[in-house]
């Protein structure tokens, strides 16, 4: 059986939206088209050298 005084504790509240999107936006993440610019950043390159 749940017990909810217990869950109720554990509680943490969600972030604002504002906070929330201060989280997300202060990392620095590496997406799909920046490994993609990568991969053909270097693959240029080895063509050059050939």
């Amino acid at each position: 059986m749940i017990n909810y005084e217990e869950e109720l504790k554990k509680f943490k509240p969600s972030l604002d939206v504002d906070e929330a999107e201060g989280a997300i936006y202060s990392r620095d993440l590496t997406d799909v088209i920046d490994i993609l610019k990568e991969m053909l950043h270097e693959t240029s390159g080895n063509e050059k050298g050939r």
